[in-house]
């Protein structure tokens, strides 16, 4: 008889049998069979956000691979099509970030010295860079997504896509142009959006100041509360609640006005009132402001606001029009001047006297102790909080009024939160937790970028100011009377199409800026079909997803982006379910960082452990939404307690199956205890395992499978001796 089974090796070299295994699966095209197998099946579609390929890829982006790959295997082995490709993000401030790095640069004038062209060309080679890495290390732990099909979001038919999603945008209103404040980055030049914004904080010691403002023609002085001393430089007006009673307290020799629910928190027990008003009998009456630096017509009077609160300060707020949304309300209520003396770079105007030249966040220190010398300063204190930075530079944000253009994503925020609704989230709390918050506090799309590697907004304008949006290079060129169907759709290639105006027939142009690289990645649903254009029979079969899976940080960024584009351009969400995973730290619990020196790189593990141990430790050990320890002791405690215990058993049972010549189809005779046994525990294996990806709980599966080859080597194999050998 021809023996049926070849002892299993004693020793386990789990990598070099992964790369055995690798190699079969690609000589037989496994994957590519797998879809062939069950394309008339059920079809379960799937979304993969796209990583930028400017950097090697880390052991973090293995987390979501190996989330992915083992639900779309598990709805393929229950016989449904899942179609899976691979895609990059190409655009944005990481990619220009790292070119300047690379090129020495160290701002905006030094680019366009160097040329668009000649910057964004770099850009585009960076983005390449390192693709092949990511490629191999999706390979290398066997996650099966088409990566010779993947969508670029640079390509010139995903920008046709986008354009076309943006011109029906604007079509319905929705796309618009405004002088708002928003967060600004002084170092990038550009403003940004609240998702770019929520991923940026970091804790900081800042100021809070209170500050004597004399008022004209009374002998009453206001005081008057701020955390940023710096704007004080351009006030304008000061703050009260209509509603809210004032008094007037005898301090010495002085009469000092604040909010009553605060007298005692800022002057301090037994103070004498001699008076007291609603904030309403202050409107209008003027006062000396604290810096007579830059000129302010028509200004410095008292104004009414319901944003003013008694929680902090003084219940009196300085107001300066150019750095914060309500006070700029306010201004254009009263219609006060918007007085700005920072510069693009975040540094005061060279001609601003004590501190043009200093960038705004450093000026703080000098003006306090200006206004203590002066006998101004009240209060001054110190006060940790979250500060927004950067969230690719780690400058200091400012608040800066400036035009930018705008998706009027609060138009749509009932249907938002009826999409999120009807989602599945996974944990179920972020739902109406984390995400559901952030739709509430939902606030208008900032999509411009003052920059150059990025989707180019679609907008051409006239002289006269009338707006053309464009939905493809097709119509641009049918506008232009041109073929630009070839046009790379980049800066500054782009920028050289002009238009007549439909309304007027002058000459128009393209607006400068670049999109957010967050709306190209919340487009890939569509664009990576280069839809409507073109393949949009595919995409509408595929739309929503039924799945799709990132990290947590996600819900404010490209679970955002999916879900807003969808809604604004389809009127439906581009999921239905989504797992939100945890982050990777080292042993202790810390962030992975260079500074703290432990990183672990994905390919060193692989080759020092193998894949199969990283993807178990990822996979089963705790929530997948909770954050993992990842350790070489806690990749070989997996080894160690599942794989090699599995395989022990799988080397005893082959070489007594070889020696004994036992094949399958042999006689088995009857069942023992111990049989009935293991096939009831098999059976409530199977039964648990499939509930549990069912519902997307590797947790739960993994730990049903460790039980069953603890169960199947220490208690089933042990305990039938004289029936194996």
């Amino acid at each position: 008889m021809t023996k049926r089974f070849d002892p299993a090796p004693t020793q386990l070299d789990l990598p070099a049998l992964e790369e055995r295994v690798l190699e079969r699966w690609e000589a037989g095209d496994v994957f590519g069979r797998s879809l062939d197998a069950t394309k008339d099946g059920p079809l379960w579609s799937f979304y993969d956000g796209p990583p930028t390929a400017n950097g090697k890829p880390g052991v973090h982006h293995a987390v979501p691979r190996v989330f992915k790959d083992v639900f779309c295997r598990y709805r393929t082995m229950a016989g449904q099509y899942v179609p899976r490709r691979a895609g990059w993000d190409c655009h944005g401030l990481p990619v220009e970030l790292a070119v300047e790095k690379e090129l020495g640069f160290s701002g905006k004038q030094e680019i366009e010295r160097y040329g668009i062209e000649a910057f964004n060309a770099r850009c585009r080679e960076s983005v390449l860079r390192h693709v092949g890495e990511h490629q191999e290390l999706s390979r290398r732990m066997g996650y099966w997504v088409d990566q010779v099909n993947a969508y670029r979001t640079m390509d010139p038919d995903y920008i046709d896509a986008v354009w076309w999603s943006l011109k029906t945008i604007f079509d319905k209103g929705l796309l618009v142009e405004d002088y708002r404040v928003a967060p600004y980055c002084p170092r990038c030049g550009t403003a940004l959006s609240d998702h770019e914004v929520a991923q940026g904080y970091a804790t900081v010691s800042d100021p809070s100041v209170t500050v004597r403002f004399p008022l004209v023609d009374d002998e009453r002085t206001l005081l008057v509360w701020t955390t940023t001393p710096w704007t004080l430089v351009s006030n304008t007006a000061v703050a009260v609640h209509p509603d809210v009673t004032y008094v007037t307290a005898k301090v010495g020799d002085e009469l000092l006005v604040v909010a009553e629910p605060l007298v005692e928190k800022v002057l301090g027990e037994n103070v004498e009132i001699v008076g007291s008003f609603p904030g309403r009998d202050l409107e209008r009456r003027q006062y000396r402001r604290p810096f007579d630096l830059v000129e302010v017509p028509d200004a410095h009077y008292v104004t009414l606001a319901t944003y003013v609160t008694t929680e902090d300060g003084t219940g009196l707020v300085h107001t300066a029009p150019a750095f914060g949304a309500e006070d700029l309300a306010v201004a254009r209520e009263y219609g006060l001047p918007v007085v700005n003396p920072i510069t693009p770079k975040g540094e005061f105007a060279d001609d601003v006297p004590q501190v043009g030249g200093r960038f705004f966040k450093d000026a703080d220190e000098y003006l306090t102790n200006d206004l203590r010398e002066r006998g101004l300063l009240w209060k001054a204190e110190t006060y940790e909080h979250a500060y927004p930075h950067c969230w690719r530079c780690d400058t200091p944000l400012i608040n800066y009024a400036t035009p930018s253009w705008y998706i009027r994503t609060t138009a749509v925020k009932d249907r938002l939160l009826a999409e999120n609704a009807r989602t599945d989230w996974h944990p179920e709390t972020i739902r109406d937790g984390r995400y559901g918050d952030w739709l509430h506090n939902n606030i208008d799309w900032s999509l411009s970028r003052s920059r150059y590697w990025g989707t180019p907004l679609p907008v051409w304008r006239c002289d006269e100011g009338h707006l053309t949006c464009v939905g493809s290079r097709r119509e641009l060129g049918a506008l232009a009377g041109q073929d630009v169907e070839d046009l790379d759709p980049h800066r500054p290639f782009v920028d050289e199409i002009t238009v007549p105006c439909r309304e007027c027939g002058d000459s128009a142009r393209r607006v400068p800026e670049v999109i957010d690289c967050w709306y190209d990645a919340g487009s890939m649903p569509f664009a990576q079909w280069g839809a409507p254009h073109r393949n949009e029979e595919a995409f509408r079969r595929q739309y929503p997803a039924k799945f799709i899976a990132e990290a947590i940080d996600q819900t404010r960024g490209w679970f955002y982006t999916l879900m807003a584009i969808g809604t604004l351009v389809f009127d439906r969400s581009a999921y239905e379910t989504v797992l939100c995973l945890g982050h990777i730290v080292d042993a202790e619990g810390r962030k992975m960082s260079k500074h703290l020196g432990n990183i672990l790189e994905p390919f060193e593990l692989f080759d020092r452990h193998g894949a199969d141990p990283v993807r178990w430790l990822l996979l089963c050990v705790g929530t997948p939404w909770a954050n993992r320890r990842v350790s070489d002791a806690a990749i070989e405690e997996v080894v160690r307690k599942v794989l090699l215990t599995y395989w022990n058993t799988v080397s005893f049972f082959t070489l007594y199956a070889s020696t004994g010549g036992w094949t399958p189809e042999g006689d088995k005779g009857e069942p023992t205890l111990m049989d009935r046994w293991l096939l009831s525990e098999l059976n409530a294996t199977v039964t648990e395992v499939t509930e549990g990806l069912a519902s997307f709980d590797t947790t739960r599966a993994g730990r049903r499978l460790t039980q069953f080859v603890d169960d199947l080597s220490n208690w089933y194999v042990r305990r039938s001796p004289r029936r194996l050998w």
